[in-house]
């Protein structure tokens, strides 16, 4: 019995193997059958232009290979060419499908793909076919046939994203950012055509409101005759019906608002806060205009980057302000410095008028003059300053940092009508821009500041300009701020040092150039010896009057440009240059002849009846001799020298009389050691010399 037992069970074994083996090839088989079946099928369906069917039929058959390929054992060589053949049916269905694709949607796109101009636009179609013909009636609209075939073989995503690239370059984008140009539709019998005219430009850019009804109207003749199209679309294991419009929306909705944003509502961004109230129109058709695509199911979700971006006006009008100013401002502090404008005290400043302070400024100028002391009270008396006394001094300065100055109050009068933040960023832009004219202006005028002496004239000028209005500025405005700024902030003041000490540095380095050029040509008088020789004198006369040419250009060349008591002090200051150094040459004499000492004079005299001509502050000759009469107040060695000229002339007993115990004139301008050196020059070793040399003392 056990032996027949284990017979049997031997037995059942090898007929369950092989059942399982016969199982398997039985499924094998009907896999074969099934695709077989499947590619029998699809080409039926593909020459009825039943495009879902073909398509469900080549899923089928791709699903019967990857089961039998996924079998392992069963490795069979004609899964190889059962996978050729499937590709190969698969590439004729895209085929077939591309050109039916074609025929749906006809693009006429100019020969050139590179640029797209307006011209290029206006030449541009895109013909919707919709009416099927009679033999594809059966199949249901072409438009959905062929979008669902597409979609089953997985080929759709491919195919709207290039349609959604067309669309932007040559419709979309061209519509948003030429604003001459206007889209039309032409209905058919076939379909409708989508073209495109130019009109007359307005403007340089076109409104939002215009631009949204542009690119509405074509999204809903795509929506219409195209876009209006529910495929089914798998999502993981899942199907899901969704709208031709929905995923083309997807694809291109990013680049389309980063478009529409950076070439339209960027430019519609108002320039004066005055214009902000207009802007809601702006955000209401922008609301509308996203409502028409979620409508269309075109987008889909909460509020975009869009409509985001056009809310926020406040901050990006404030970006936009300040950027414009600031760019302004560089233009005008790059812009020529020598075209100048007059400025006289009597001159009025284009400063913006502004409103009355408010009440709570009356409240705190109140409170503040109680806590004066009643003493002080009475200290007036009747003596008024002059109301120039805190006056800018007449003199010239850049029509640019006018225009510059001018730009700040009125960049400041618009911070005080906007809101909070946005004025604190307006104030500290007008602040940037005055860093800005500090960093800037040196480097860029750097060379002409260093060679052309009237510019670094203006410059000072401009400096000093600005550095007055800076003073009161943040005064000014203190109150109208907004209250984050009015609790100190909002002040100027300590740019002031800065902006003078920037233009005092530059017209002392140019009077520094000047003073050099002096002591060079002085250099070449061949330190006034030997007067006798006439070569000698000669070339001291030449340094003399070079000299002297070089301050009448100085002079003419400042004129009108520097305030009066600037243009003195630093006229005065080169002709000091000049006398001192010709004293010193003289006084350090060993021997003077009596000839030497007459031509040494003669030169002298040169420049004490010349020196004071250079003074011509003001173009109208007449009044240019009262400075010229205050030579000595400006010129520190001017009665130096006129003593120095006495003293060549003089008799050993004129010069004892002029020093006068150390009390004379002559004491007042030299030392002992001097005089002495001078009296040893001109006059020979003799007993007179020796005592007039005892009382020099």
């Amino acid at each position: 019995v056990q032996r027949d037992l284990n017979v049997a069970i031997a037995e059942f074994t090898e007929l369950k193997q092989q059942l399982e083996r016969d199982t398997l090839v039985l499924s094998i088989l009907k896999k074969l059958q099934e695709f077989d079946t499947a590619l029998k099928e699809y080409n039926i369906a593909l020459l009825e232009k039943k495009y879902v069917v073909a398509a469900q039929q080549l899923e089928k058959a791709r699903s019967s290979l990857k089961m039998l390929e996924s079998r392992k054992g069963f490795e069979l060589k004609i899964l190889k060419a059962l996978g050729t053949e499937l590709t190969v049916q698969t590439q004729n269905m895209l085929y077939h499908l591309g050109e039916e694709w074609q025929k749906l949607a006809v693009w006429k796109l100019p020969p050139s793909k590179e640029t797209i101009s307006p011209e290029s636009v206006t030449h541009s179609e895109l013909h919707l076919c919709t009416l099927p013909s009679k033999e594809e009636e059966i199949a249901g609209p072409p438009v959905a046939s062929v979008l669902q075939a597409f979609a089953v073989l997985g080929e759709l995503r491919t195919k709207l994203k290039t349609f959604g690239q067309l669309l932007l370059k040559y419709i979309l984008k061209p519509l948003i950012s030429y604003p001459f140009i206007q889209p039309f539709a032409e209905e058919q019998s076939d379909g409708v055509t989508l073209r495109f005219k130019s009109e007359e430009p307005n403007l340089d850019h076109s409104s939002p409101v215009e631009v949204f009804g542009k690119i509405k109207f074509i999204l809903e003749v795509l929506h219409k005759y195209l876009l209006n199209v529910p495929v089914e679309q798998s999502v993981g294991d899942k199907e899901c019906r969704v709208t031709l419009a929905e995923l083309l929306g997807g694809m291109i909705w990013e680049e389309l608002s980063d478009c529409l944003i950076q070439k339209c509502l960027v430019n519609s961004i108002p320039t004066n806060s005055s214009k902000l109230e207009q802007y809601i129109e702006v955000i209401k058709s922008t609301e509308e205009f996203e409502k028409a695509l979620k409508k269309m199911q075109f987008l889909k979700g909460d509020t975009t980057d869009l409509l985001k971006y056009a809310r926020n006006v406040n901050s990006h009008f404030a970006n936009k302000k300040c950027q414009d100013v600031i760019v302004a401002a560089r233009n005008l502090m790059t812009s020529e410095i020598h075209n100048t404008v007059k400025i006289t005290p009597d001159s009025c400043v284009a400063l913006p008028k502004l409103p009355d302070p408010g009440s709570g400024d009356h409240v705190k100028r109140q409170s503040t003059s109680r806590l004066l002391p009643d003493e002080m009270v009475g200290l007036e008396n009747g003596t008024k300053l002059s109301r120039y006394t805190f006056s800018l001094p007449a003199c010239r300065i850049s029509s640019s940092v006018e225009q510059l100055m001018e730009l700040a109050y009125q960049t400041l009068l618009e911070a005080t009508a906007s809101t909070d933040q946005c004025c604190i960023q307006l104030f500290y832009s007008v602040r940037n821009i005055f860093q800005l004219f500090y960093d800037v202006v040196p480097t860029y005028h750097k060379e002409n500041l260093q060679k052309l002496p009237q510019l670094a004239a203006i410059h000072h000028n401009n400096c000093m300009y600005i550095a007055h209005h800076l003073l009161t500025m943040g005064h000014q405005f203190r109150y109208r701020l907004t209250s984050i700024l009015c609790d100190g902030a909002a002040t100027f003041v300590d740019l002031v040092p800065g902006f003078r000490r920037l233009g005092m540095e530059c017209f002392l380095a140019q009077m520094r150039v000047q003073k050099g050029e002096i002591l060079e040509r002085l250099s070449s008088a061949r330190n006034f010896s030997n007067m006798d020789d006439e070569e000698n004198y000669r070339a001291a006369n030449k340094a003399v009057r070079q000299v002297l040419h070089q301050l009448k250009r100085l002079g003419k060349v400042w004129q009108d440009v520097l305030p009066v008591t600037v243009y003195c002090k630093a006229m005065g200051t080169l002709l000091n240059t000049a006398l001192a150094e010709v004293a010193a040459r003289i006084t350090a004499l060993e021997d003077i002849s009596a000839e030497d000492a007459d031509r040494l004079h003669s030169l002298c005299r040169t420049m004490v009846e010349e020196g004071p001509q250079v003074f011509t502050p003001l173009p109208e000759e007449d009044k240019n001799k009262k400075y010229q009469e205050e030579v000595p107040v400006y010129v520190q060695k001017w009665m130096t020298f006129k003593q120095l000229m006495i003293v060549l002339q003089a008799s050993l007993q004129e010069i004892v009389d002029q020093w006068a115990d150390g009390k004379g004139p002559l004491a007042a301008e030299f030392s002992p050691a001097e005089v002495k050196s001078l009296i040893r020059a001109l006059f020979q070793n003799t007993e007179r010399r020796a005592a007039a040399l005892a009382r020099i003392k």
